[in-house]
């Protein structure tokens, strides 16, 4: 193990880890707006949205991911919409992300019992206050944890997107691999990356789990 070369190489691994984070970013929070519409859609009694909505899920849960990258990424401009290297990425990693967020968050929701709605209703509580005020941040403090998983994940996941040519952290290390020959060096240290990112995430959602709980726990 060569920490020198570590060393010399950390600003180029620093570059993709840049990368790595604003895509994996970009795609948290695109993935997330399509799991609210998602997950309001199928929580609504007509029957076509929701079936829309769980073929929807079913199918990116069903399909490897690599092949809805590659399907984004050379399968749209067959249909006259070409999407750059990081827009493809972003947008691969956003809908993957969203299919999970969605049972994420339909999960979340099935936390709040009926009697909730007729609490609201006797406060004089709008449907919509009732949504925003009442249920929201019940379901939220319920599927948190399951949340955080998917964010964890789709984090990790933005490595597969150096198969599109997305110059990511695992593309610069394979670079560096392809013409420096040290693929020791370079695996461990981007193994010591992404744990750092993943222990930086899970430590923020751990925070934020406890803020959540704090107003239901016993004095």
């Amino acid at each position: 193990m060569d920490f020198n070369y570590i060393a010399l190489a950390l600003p180029d691994l620093l570059r993709g880890v840049r990368m790595t984070l604003v895509v994996s970013a970009l795609a948290i929070l695109i993935s997330l707006a399509i799991a609210i519409v998602g997950a309001f859609l199928r929580s609504l009694p007509f029957k076509p949205l929701h079936y829309l909505v769980t073929g929807y899920v079913e199918f990116i849960r069903g399909t490897p991911y690599l092949v809805q990258i590659f399907f984004i990424f050379y399968g749209f401009p067959t249909i006259g919409l070409t999407l750059s290297v990081f827009w493809s990425g972003v947008m691969a990693l956003g809908i993957w992300a969203s299919a999970y967020h969605i049972e994420n968050l339909r999960a979340g929701l099935a936390a709040v019992g009926n009697g909730m709605r007729d609490a609201s209703a006797s406060l004089g509580l709008k449907p919509l206050h009732h949504g925003l005020f009442v249920v929201f941040p019940i379901a939220l403090r319920a599927a948190l944890p399951s949340i955080m998983n998917t964010i964890v994940s789709t984090i990790k996941n933005s490595a597969y997107l150096q198969a599109i040519g997305l110059i990511e952290l695992t593309y610069v290390a394979v670079e560096k691999i392809s013409y420096e020959f040290r693929a020791v060096e370079m695996f461990a240290s981007i193994c010591v990356i992404y744990l750092a990112c993943i222990f930086t995430v899970s430590g923020l959602g751990h925070v934020l789990e406890r803020r959540l709980k704090r107003p239901y726990l016993g004095r």
